[in-house]
């Protein structure tokens, strides 16, 4: 199963820049989508993403073009779960996943800080509170899928200058905390499971031509569960898609 998670800085933004050509050429079994910023209502183009054998599963924001999450899959799901359940976090259309008979799949996308206090308030929060969420998700789901951008840095490695960040929202020691938690918990960075290498970024500021000079951060990740450990057959980040601030990152299981 190819499973890809790709944060689209808007998805008409996206589609404009060909997307559903790389869609169609990428032919993953699985698209996770991030900061979709629309309803499926004012697109277009979504007979074409049929015609790619997609089925297509969205939850936008309450709010006009902002945040939103959304699933294309060529496999029908056995159900599908819109939202967590923790209304704050819903409002926003933070996640979506579908769950087929061999694993669950989740899109989400984690709040930014960056805009000042009161969102890295919320952020923590929804740290804390989707964070218990995703402890008692595994017990039900025991293989389980977690993409999309969460927004944060895990290890000094992941981020192209760590000195001059340290005080950055995404790379803030609580926030790493966070993630050493989450993986001590029982999940897998399925990337570095693979791959070492420093220089390995998912995202670029949209200023001082950062993308050129690979001046960025791996904030997007496809997370597993232990049990999907053995099944890891491939991770990459595919910079060389270009539709968004962020770059697709691809996980390949063998089930």
């Amino acid at each position: 199963m190819k499973i890809i998670t790709y944060n689209v800085n808007g998805i008409r933004s996206a589609i404009s820049k060909n997307w559903l050509a790389w869609l169609q050429a990428t032919d993953a079994d699985v698209v996770c989508l991030q900061e979709i910023k629309a309803t499926p209502d004012v697109l277009t183009d979504l007979h074409l993403v049929e015609d790619l054998g997609y089925q297509h599963y969205w939850y936008p924001a309450e709010k006009k073009g902002y945040a939103g999450t959304a699933i294309f899959t060529k496999r029908t799901p056995k159900h599908v779960e819109y939202g967590c359940g923790i209304s704050d976090f819903d409002r926003e259309g933070r996640c979506i996943r579908v769950d087929f008979e061999e694993l669950s799949v989740m899109s989400v996308y984690f709040p930014s800080g960056s805009s000042g206090d009161e969102r890295q308030v919320f952020k923590y929060r929804f740290l804390d509170e989707f964070g218990a969420y995703l402890s008692e998700l595994k017990l039900a789901y025991p293989k389980l899928v977690v993409c999309g951008d969460y927004n944060i840095c895990h290890k000094a490695i992941d981020i192209h200058n760590p000195k001059s960040n340290a005080n950055s929202s995404g790379f803030l020691p609580e926030e790493r905390a966070w993630m050493d938690g989450f993986v001590e918990s029982g999940f897998v960075d399925t990337f570095r499971h693979l791959n070492k290498e420093p220089h390995n970024y998912s995202w670029w500021s949209f200023r001082a031509g950062a993308r050129g000079k690979n001046l960025g951060w791996r904030i997007d990740y496809n997370m597993v569960t232990t049990a999907l450990e053995p099944h890891i057959k491939r991770a990459a980040i595919l910079p060389e898609a270009k539709h968004s601030d962020h770059c697709p990152v691809l996980l390949e299981l063998d089930l």
